[in-house]
């Protein structure tokens, strides 16, 4: 059973939803780049529901189903423009069409496999479409602030227990990781040398950026991804085949780091000089979990999830990979909201309610998430 497309066009303000984060986004104009695929679909609704005139620039969306339409994301939106980062020209017309007051940039290529079959576009994405918009940026006096989402896989990975932290080296094996490294580079580099409006030829610009985790939730069906895989293998009644089953990574629900983004979103307008450097967001060392560990979770929590192990050989994927997030806990009173069995539970509940019901619980699992939030007394869901 599908769910209709455009079921989610009447979603108005939550109770209390537009005052969290200070009220700050309430009638901002907001741009979400990558606002077609999965993070990006969910920024949009939550930034939808505090109030924000949400504007979207991304390629159409990659798979089919997809988050956005059927959150009936193009009516929510107050522009939107389906162009590619890699077009500078049609880039630039679109921020100074859109006056943003602050980006939230996530569009990329993310998939680690595909950056292996396709280094160039990856790098020419998610380096080069970086340049293009921070030169948008540039060029649009309207602009304020700009967080550029990256990756936990920025890191050099050496292989340690020891989490990661912010000032750790920047390194990547595969393409993909490397190609975020890079991006780390460049916005730092603009961040010294164009956007502190003090060379005369342009306007002020907090820039920060953001590391996350492993991030899962409803609505992603992207290939070559975990739970995406384990939850169409059980939709289908066939195996999801395991290709690295002790693999440890820092999972977290995908309300968790935009709860960051939109935290450090937050204190960049306010704040610009103390928020504009790199952040990380990630679990508890309770949501770091090996990806058999996942998988058995899973099938607990829907029996139709079964998997194998494919023994053959792999492109490189880090084995261990942790994050140190205490300076985003100490400066920005940031923290994980769901433990590791709220997480899965809420995900594997998402695929089930659509696959068997028709049923979107994107709004439920934002609703939940504030109300557990303001229980727990955190600072910036509070009215």
């Amino acid at each position: 059973m599908g769910i209709r497309p455009g079921a989610m066009e009447g979603l108005g303000l939550m109770d209390g939803a537009a005052a969290a984060f200070g009220g700050c986004y309430h009638g901002r104009r907001v741009l979400v780049t990558g606002h077609t695929g999965f993070k990006g679909s969910w920024l949009a609704m939550w930034l939808h529901a505090l109030g924000a005139q949400v504007q979207g620039l991304a390629l159409p969306a990659d798979t089919e189903p997809n988050h956005a339409a059927l959150l009936g994301l193009g009516g929510l939106l107050a522009d939107e423009a389906l162009v590619d980062l890699r077009d500078a020209a049609a880039v630039r017309q679109a921020l100074q069409r859109f006056e943003p007051e602050i980006v939230f940039h996530l569009a990329a290529q993310p998939l680690v496999r595909r950056s292996y079959r396709e280094p160039e576009p990856t790098f020419a994405t998610n380096v080069m479409g970086l340049v293009h918009l921070l030169e948008a940026v540039r060029a649009t006096p309207s602009v304020r602030a700009v967080l550029n989402a990256t990756t936990d896989k920025c890191y050099l990975n050496r292989h340690t227990s020891r989490g990661y932290r912010e000032d750790d080296a920047l390194g990547g094996h595969d393409p993909y990781s490397a190609s975020k490294a890079c991006a780390e580079i460049v916005s730092a580099s603009y961040r010294a040398s164009f956007l502190a409006g003090d060379d005369g030829r342009g306007h002020a610009v907090a820039l920060a950026t953001a590391r996350a985790g492993n991030v899962i939730g409803g609505g992603d069906w992207s290939e070559d991804r975990l739970l995406p895989d384990l939850m169409r293998a059980a939709q289908s009644g066939r195996e999801t085949v395991l290709r690295h089953p002790q693999a440890t990574r820092p999972w977290q629900h995908v309300l968790e780091p935009l709860s960051g983004y939109l935290l450090l979103g937050q204190r960049l307008l306010a704040d610009p000089l103390a928020a504009s450097e790199a952040w990380n967001f990630g679990p508890d060392e309770a949501g770091h979990l090996s990806v058999g560990a996942i998988v058995e979770r899973c099938a607990q929590l829907w029996p139709a999830v079964r998997h194998r192990i494919d023994a053959g050989p792999q492109p490189h994927e880090a084995a261990l990979l942790h994050l140190d997030c205490g300076k985003a806990r100490e400066r920005l009173g940031w923290r994980p909201v769901w433990d590791a069995d709220t997480m899965l539970a809420r995900t594997v509940q998402w695929y089930r309610l659509q696959h068997e019901r028709g049923r979107l619980a994107s709004r439920d699992d934002l609703q939940r998430y504030l109300q557990d939030a303001r229980a727990q007394g955190l600072a910036w869901a509070q009215g």
